[in-house]
């Protein structure tokens, strides 16, 4: 019989899945895969020997998830009620919430006491997201987890123009035959995502402290340059990628809490 104290969220997202185990209130067991072409496969790696009463799932995968472990007690939400509820978790006085992911960039402004005041979200573009830098750091023939490291050994800032990856791709082609440092190219590159994701925080009503989430938040060039255009410092989380997973897992030990009397 599986421990009510027990339950579980997820995370399905396009480049990776995330699994958090909350056992009463503290986290005891987190995992993350690939989403590879067949995330239900990965689910199932993830889900194998994990007992839970309840499991929330999130992320682009969440009905998927639903209706494959028909099964299980599993109710859904969205990305931006896990990240805030993940975000408060981790720094309970955090007001604005960054998550710069695979697909997507979001941006959650909190009240004081922790609810969605506002928020928005860049989900129909690769322009300023994690797809984006993976995109420019192949076209560069660099490792995309290097991809920080390396723009941070540029010795000028250029600018790169278009957010588009395909015209930035041929931008960066133009700048590299004109014999421009790959160096120099990647920090334009990585100005440009940032200078977006300023101007999405900046509509919202961006407030600080900030938490810094998501794939990218692991990037330390982004992270640098966000400090200097925001003249703040993000806190990042020690697993930025499982803040959505925390959030989901938090929102099932709420549904399964009981009631007063």
């Amino acid at each position: 019989m599986d421990n009510p104290q027990r339950v579980a969220g997820i995370d399905i997202g396009s480049r990776s899945i995330e699994l958090v185990v909350l056992n009463g209130g503290s986290p005891e067991h987190r995992v993350k895969l690939p989403t590879t072409f067949d995330p239900l496969a990965q689910c199932m790696k993830l889900m194998d020997g994990v007992h839970v009463s309840t499991v929330v799932a999130t992320g682009y995968g969440r009905r998927l998830f639903a209706d494959a472990f028909d099964k299980l007690r599993v109710d859904v939400i969205t990305e931006i009620q896990a990240y805030a509820l993940g975000a408060r978790f981790v720094y309970p006085d955090v007001r604005t919430v960054l998550d710069i992911g695979g697909q997507d960039t979001k941006v959650i402004c909190l009240t004081a006491a922790g609810k969605v005041a506002r928020f928005e979200m860049n989900d129909r573009c690769a322009a300023g997201t994690g797809k984006f830098l993976e995109f420019m750091a192949t076209a560069l023939q660099i490792p995309l987890e290097s991809f920080g490291d390396f723009a941070m050994r540029s010795d000028r800032r250029i600018p790169i123009n278009s957010m588009c990856t395909v015209f930035a791709e041929s931008e960066a082609t133009s700048l590299m035959a004109r014999g421009e440092r790959p160096e120099n190219i990647a920090m334009g590159l990585h100005l440009a995502i940032v200078r977006r994701t300023v101007s999405m925080l900046r509509r919202v009503g961006f407030e600080p402290p900030l938490l810094f989430a998501g794939g990218v938040a692991h990037n330390l060039c982004v992270r640098f340059i966000l400090e200097e255009h925001l003249g703040h410092t993000p806190h990042i989380p020690e697993d930025p990628d499982m803040v959505g997973a925390l959030g989901a897992a938090l929102h099932a030990r709420q549904i399964t809490a009981p009631g007063p009397g």
